[in-house]
């Protein structure tokens, strides 16, 4: 998949679940339906179904949960799940990706200050437990490690 497709994906599927436990969800759950509809109408009520079942989910970890590590792993499961959703529409339909560009910045309110429209952008959490490492980059990332390591 083309990596602009895929971080839209991405950026994307964290905004609405983002979005699910504020009062904007109702908004996200209507514009990703819209989405659906434009190529896929028979499955548009099906994943604002999804959209309210993903939103009862993370609710409940909220709720229910003695460790923020636990709502965080709600959040980051929703958000791979639907990244695989809009992954796989925007491979179907890649024309849609002017469409979902405009959802997020027009619908959703997404569009990050100082960035341009067509330009995706990334927010990454990452934890680092014991004596583990972690190498994050938003573009190309070398590493050489000598030592045995």
């Amino acid at each position: 998949m083309d990596p602009e497709l895929a971080g839209l994906a991405s950026v994307a599927a964290a905004t609405v679940v983002q979005l699910l436990t504020t009062a904007g969800w109702e908004r996200a759950q209507t514009s990703m339906g819209a989405l659906w509809r434009r190529v896929y109408p028979d499955r548009a009520d099906t994943v604002e179904s999804e959209l309210e079942e993903s939103r009862a989910v993370l609710l409940a970890a909220r709720e229910g949960a003695d460790d923020p590590a636990e709502v965080e792993q709600a959040e980051a499961e929703l958000v791979g799940e639907w990244q695989g959703r809009l992954r796989r529409l925007l491979a179907a339909e890649p024309d849609l990706a002017a469409e979902l560009r405009r959802i997020l910045t027009d619908d959703l309110g997404s569009e990050p200050p100082g960035r341009g429209r067509d330009e995706p952008s990334m927010r990454v959490s990452v934890r680092a437990l014991d004596s583990s490492r972690v190498y994050v980059a938003g573009r190309d990332q070398h590493i050489t490690e000598e030592g045995g390591r």
